[in-house]
């Protein structure tokens, strides 16, 4: 019988909570065959990281143990979600397995291809906000996410690309460079997709009106006839703002992370966000929630930026309704029997409706 320890973290709202990876190997009687079991309320995805594993490790030529195998994810009393526990429950095989030691130094999160390749996860920023709260020096990344995780001060940032290179890391630590924070960059005006006023010819008034909200934070409702420049407008208004410092760039992108919305490689975000969804979008999709773990919604992605809602009458009325407590609080708590988690969303409501039906 052989226990190994490895640790990762699980995203919760914003946040991220360390877990505890505890892999037990042991030999089967009988004719029951070896097995694959994890507990510690994991979803679907958890549960069927066993084959992608399996498929990894053999594929690598790393080895799959001839034994049954018992992962618990501790805390057991947190819903666990998402594939990035694919990586640490590799490694904690290998571990019990004696392929790999000094494991209890590194927080670990990955998802495995077949061919035993790392793909990035969602919400790495938060993992390593975690990393550093629970004294632990080091993250070991998929590539992709290397960048955001690295803007965390006090741990260093390792990205991998494939489990084989995690093996050689945890073996042999100093061969290899931590990444870099490369600093906030700067907005670039001269790029064409950055939203520029200069792109609106005349609407002299309705410019100074935004400018004046802009200035204030305060919201707008624009009503005009279709083709007289509403969306436009309201599609700048973003590049009027002031820069975004430091904090608001790190929870900004900690929350595009955590809903999947950062591309991959990317790291702090620079420019306010502009979210503009459709009127035929839920209340979860709006506000935040969802199946399982709630996930943040379009007014937690519009933090620190613009929000606008275009057609603005088009929205049934129970979504328009939602928009009470984050206008209010700046902030929405999502209640659900076994949590209660809370999403900022500070944003500028930008809307805009047709005088009449008919337009």
């Amino acid at each position: 019988m052989s226990l190994f320890h490895a640790q990762t973290a699980a995203v919760y709202g914003v946040n991220a909570h360390k877990i505890d990876v505890e892999v037990d190997l042991w030999a089967t009687t009988g004719i029951t065959g070896n097995t694959f079991t994890t507990v510690g309320m994991p979803d679907t995805a958890v549960r069927e990281s066993r084959e992608r594993i399996k498929s990894a490790l053999v594929n690598s030529k790393l080895g799959f143990p001839n034994m049954s195998v018992t992962v618990n994810l501790a805390p057991a009393d947190l819903r666990k979600e998402g594939t990035g526990f694919d990586l640490p429950m590799a490694i904690g095989i290998l571990g019990a397995a004696g392929k790999v030691t000094n494991a209890d130094q590194f927080l670990i999160a990955g998802e495995l291809s077949l061919d035993g390749s790392v793909r990035p996860v969602r919400g790495a920023l938060s993992m390593a906000v975690c990393a550093s709260k629970a004294n632990i020096p080091a993250f070991i990344v998929p590539a992709d996410n290397a960048r955001e995780a690295s803007v965390v001060e006090g741990v260093r940032v390792y990205g991998v690309r494939h489990v084989s290179e995690v093996v050689s890391l945890l073996s042999q630590p100093e061969n290899y460079t931590p990444v870099r924070f490369e600093g906030v960059p700067e907005p670039n005006p001269d790029d064409p997709s950055f939203p520029d006023f200069s792109d609106v010819r005349g609407q002299q008034t309705a410019k100074r009106a935004l400018e004046v909200a802009a200035a204030g934070g305060h919201n707008v409702l624009m009503i005009g006839p279709p083709g007289s420049g509403k969306t436009m407008l309201a599609k700048r208004v973003s590049g009027i703002l002031p820069p975004l410092l430091f904090n608001e760039a790190l929870e900004t992108t900690q929350i595009h992370s955590v809903a999947g919305a950062l591309p991959n490689g990317a790291g702090l975000l620079t420019v306010r966000p502009f979210r503009a969804p459709h009127h035929t979008i839920s209340e979860a999709g709006l506000i935040g929630g969802g199946v399982g773990v709630p996930h943040p919604g379009e007014v937690s992605l519009a933090h620190h930026g613009v929000l606008f809602l275009d057609e603005l009458p088009e929205f049934p009325r129970n979504v328009l309704e939602l928009l009470r407590q984050p206008l209010e609080d700046r902030a929405v708590t999502i209640a659900r029997s076994t949590m209660t988690l809370t999403f900022p969303a500070s944003f500028m409501l930008l809307s805009g409706m047709n005088p009449c039906p008919c337009g």
